[in-house]
């Protein structure tokens, strides 16, 4: 699947504008992790890209989020590494995450939301005036952004990656796309 299709399809079945934006985020973040780690960058990213592609229809029951998902991309010929990542994103199944590729997906997920909140409550909402200092002091706020798990941003160890390197990663990446997230 190209990543034109991957869009395509996201745009499909996702109605949700800033879920859109989301994908595009974990997109950017999981390429730019295949990159420092010498790995398929245009996989890494068909992986973000189409992580949630389920989410609209499995909002309501997180017993069925991702599960979904995979079984969609798997009829559709995805390869199987990416359909695995997608399944164990979703904690709520337990699933392993063998690969770095599905570790790297699950610790992505909740740290985009984290720096879309860091670069929301900035005076000028931009993602280029926030730096590795300002997220790492709203990641120490356990009251800011409730949603985005710190058990799970944290996981990025199991990567080899202290949280500081990781968000340093993930922010870089976010700000490259700044544009298409409207940020």
């Amino acid at each position: 699947m190209t990543r034109d299709e991957a869009l395509a399809l996201v745009k499909k079945h996702i109605k949700n504008r800033n879920l859109v934006k989301h994908t595009l985020a974990v997109e950017a973040v999981m390429r730019k992790l295949a990159e420092h780690f010498g790995e398929d960058v245009d996989k890494w990213g068909l992986a973000g890209l189409l992580h949630d592609i389920d989410y609209s229809e499995t909002q309501d029951d997180p017993s069925k989020h991702s599960l979904v998902g995979g079984e969609m991309l798997a009829e559709m010929g995805v390869e199987e590494d990416i359909v695995k990542a997608v399944k164990a994103h979703n904690e709520y199944h337990g699933l392993p995450r063998e690969t770095r590729m599905a570790k790297a997906l699950y610790a992505s997920d909740p740290l985009t939301g984290l720096i879309v909140a860091a670069a929301l409550i900035h005076p000028d909402k931009k993602l280029s005036s926030i730096d590795v200092d300002f997220v790492m002091n709203r990641y120490g706020e356990k009251s800011f952004a409730r949603g985005a798990n710190r058990e799970i941003i944290a996981s990025c160890a199991e990567l080899g990656l202290d949280l500081r390197e990781f968000v340093a990663l993930s922010l870089e990446a976010m700000q490259g796309i700044a544009d298409d997230l409207g940020l």
